[in-house]
């Protein structure tokens, strides 16, 4: 797969990640987005080095999507974690 490809799968994943963890988050629509892109990259990373499976079979394998997916769940909750507590709270 291209990069291109992983650009759109990590920006779906992002949002599907959002869906799954609603929630105010310090960042905007942006911070999403790259969070979901550098999430699959993420997962196909994890996907190969834990699992010993190349998760980056295609664009409609499911593997590819649920690495996508569960990369950029882990990277959303560092983030919330990292920055929670800089929310001003006036």
């Amino acid at each position: 797969m291209g990069i291109i490809a992983w650009i759109v799968i990590g920006l779906l994943a992002g949002a599907i990640a959002k869906l799954l963890l609603p929630g105010k988050d310090p960042g905007g629509i942006i911070v999403t987005m790259l969070i979901g892109i550098a999430g699959g990259l993420l997962g196909g990373w994890l996907g190969k080095v834990i699992f010993g499976v190349d998760s980056i079979d295609g664009f409609f394998n499911l593997s590819t999507w649920v690495a996508a997916i569960v990369g950029s769940l882990i990277l959303l909750i560092l983030y919330r974690v990292l920055t929670g507590n800089r929310r001003s709270h006036a």
